[in-house]
């Protein structure tokens, strides 16, 4: 069972091989190949490989799904007495990443 861990969007991800993960929106179509070359840790049975802070020359390939937008998250900030009232909302671009190469 081999598996990486891999920096996209300044957060880490464990991924093996068809793992479909959510990332911070990145550059490509829908079926267009991506390259993560930011791997902090490989790991393939007994032999493991860690970088400080990257591996050199090991890379993560993956395919683009979709480019979507998550669910509205509501921001209201409220100050008492001044009826200070002020609402906004935010969706967060991202895209939807198979894992097909380690």
């Amino acid at each position: 069972m081999a598996f990486a861990i891999i920096e996209t969007g300044s957060k880490q991800y464990k991924v093996e091989k068809g793992t479909k993960l959510r990332v911070e929106k990145l550059l490509g179509e829908p079926g267009a190949t991506i390259v993560f070359d930011k791997v902090l840790l490989t790991a393939d049975g007994d032999k493991i490989a860690v970088g400080a802070p990257y591996i050199s020359g090991a890379k993560v390939e993956g395919k683009v799904k979709a480019q979507a937008r998550s669910k509205k998250v509501i921001v209201f900030k409220y100050h008492s007495k001044t009826r200070q009232r002020k609402k906004k909302g935010h969706r967060q671009e991202y895209t939807e990443v198979e894992i097909v190469g380690l």
